[in-house]
Order: C-alpha cells, then structure tokens, then sequence
C-alpha cells in the first residue's frame, strides 16, 4: 500500500511519470479513469485551493467524493480521529484524503485503513501535493532544466509546511534554495538564509513568496499592531516591480495571497506571476496523484 504523506514517498521517476500524467491531464476534461471508486476527503483546517483542486481532480476522474463536514462529525462528541478513520475505512473507501492541525498525524493514520492516505496538509510539517504541484509549474516553465537554478523562499519559513515540503522536493532536482525572511520566522537550515531580499535579488531565478501565518504565532496580538507589522514586513519583503523591475524571474506564491503585503498588484498581473497556473497545475497533478494511488494498489 503506497501513501502520500510527504514527498519522498514518491521517487524521482515516479514524480517524473507523474508530470508526464499531468501534461495528459491539462486540458481538465472529465473522464472515467476512477469510475466506481469512492473518495473521502477530511479537513480538519480551512481550505479553499486543496479542498477544491482535490475535489474537481476526483470529479474530473469520474471518482464520486464524500466530504465529512468536520463540524458535524463525531470528533466534536469526543471520537478520536484515529477511531473516525477506522470508522471511515470500513465503509471500503478507495482513498481518504486528510488535512490537520497537528504534524505527523496523516503518518499515523496508515495503520488504520486499507486504502492510500493522502496528506493535505499537516501543520507545518508537510503539504506534499503543493511541492509537487510547485515543482511541476517550475519545470514545465523552464523545460525540465531546472539543475542550478536559484529560487528564493520568502517569508515566514518557520511557520510554512508549503516551505518545508519544497526544501525536501526541489533540491532533488538540482534546484538551490535560499531562505528569505525576518530572523523571527527563520529556521536552522543546510541553505542559505538571509533577511536580505533585495542583497540576491540578481542571483535568482525564481521566487516564491509565502504568506505570514499569523493563525500559527503564539502570541495574540492587537488588529492595529497585526497591521502595522504586515506594513513593515512588506516594505522588506513584498515583491513588486521597483524590486524586480526588469528580471527574467519566475513568481510563485502556493495563495492564498496577501496583496500588496507578500506580491502587489501590478506583479500579480505581470505575466512573470504564474499563481494561476500553480492552482491549474494543481487540478492536474492531484488527478495525476489519485490515479496512480487508486489504481496502482487495487
């Protein structure tokens, strides 16, 4: 039984097959590759591109999609998650897709199903599907020639599971990261790290800028002090075209985007911004993931 739970569960060539999935799966038409299979997805956290990417991937794979209304479930009588996945499980699901607050939960899961876990997003320690979808936006864009090329990963670091994955996917494909980010949302790291964006900004081919995750700080602050901090930080960090005029750059953010605060506007509509197409790209890896799951371990 084969799981997603954070990337290294997939090697390089079976992310490579994958890609060649995905680039079959572009033009998002329905077809009938999962019909008769049943998919179950579980978000515990908010969700508005993962939920609805994985839903339209299962739907565009004439898989038919239960989503458990957390709200509603028996977690809020006091049922453990692990009991609501068994529970789950023996009602023969063909895959159960899991997003959580806590890091490491979707890894302990396995032991209670018979059908492949697929992590949606656990804490900040993994969100596999955004790195793969990342990835696939950045080889595509540069042909498959990604060995040497610099991408920067902007803001809070510390905080990002979106970070965390891409730090374990991209330099298996000879990607160099450099950390960017104020010293309070920095994290020990074999890369380079800076606070400095402007300082490499000529050295960079790529740039991913993430949200602050505010909902993740342990300290309550005051909405007036919430947003002076956002102004402060996006006269440093904020990608705009006085910061990158020029550049042969591609811009990446995993959204959702804090305009103006992580890319503004104008950037937003450059033709350089390839956010859209992360959320395409992320229709069609997802399908090209779920059937390789699905089919793979029936």
């Amino acid at each position: 039984m084969q799981h997603l739970i954070t990337p290294n569960d997939f090697s390089n060539d079976e992310i490579l097959e994958l890609f060649e999935d995905a680039r079959l799966f572009h033009d998002l038409q329905t077809n009938s590759l999962l019909a008769g299979k049943l998919i179950v997805t579980l978000f515990f956290e908010n969700s508005t591109r993962t939920r609805s990417s994985f839903e339209i991937a299962a739907k565009r794979l004439g898989a038919d999609v239960v989503n458990l209304e957390v709200q509603t479930s028996s977690t809020k009588k006091g049922e453990t998650v692990e009991d609501t996945v068994a529970n789950l499980n023996s009602m023969k699901p063909d895959a159960i897709i899991i997003r959580h607050s806590d890091c490491g939960l979707p890894a302990s899961l396995v032991e209670y199903v018979d059908c492949p876990i697929l992590n949606a997003g656990d804490g900040k320690n993994a969100h596999p599907t955004q790195a793969l979808l990342d990835l696939f936006t950045i080889y595509e864009h540069f042909d498959g020639k990604t060995k040497g090329k610099k991408i920067a990963i902007v803001g809070d670091i510390s905080n990002s599971r979106v970070a965390s994955s891409n730090l374990e996917l991209l330099p298996r494909f000879g990607l160099k990261p450099i950390l960017v980010s104020p010293k309070k949302y920095q994290v020990d790291s074999v890369y380079k790290t800076t606070t400095k964006l402007k300082k490499i900004i000529n050295k960079l081919d790529i740039i991913m800028s993430l949200r602050v995750q505010h909902e993740r700080h342990d300290t309550a602050i005051l909405p007036e002090e919430l947003e002076k901090q956002k102004q402060n930080y996006a006269k440093k960090y904020c990608i705009t075209s006085e910061l990158i005029q020029d550049k042969e750059l591609l811009i990446l953010h995993p959204g959702p985007v804090n305009r103006n605060i992580d890319i503004s506007d104008e950037i937003l509509k450059d033709k350089r911004s390839k956010v859209l197409q992360q959320v395409a790209n992320g229709v069609s890896i997802r399908m090209a993931i779920l059937k390789k799951l699905i089919l793979q371990n029936k």
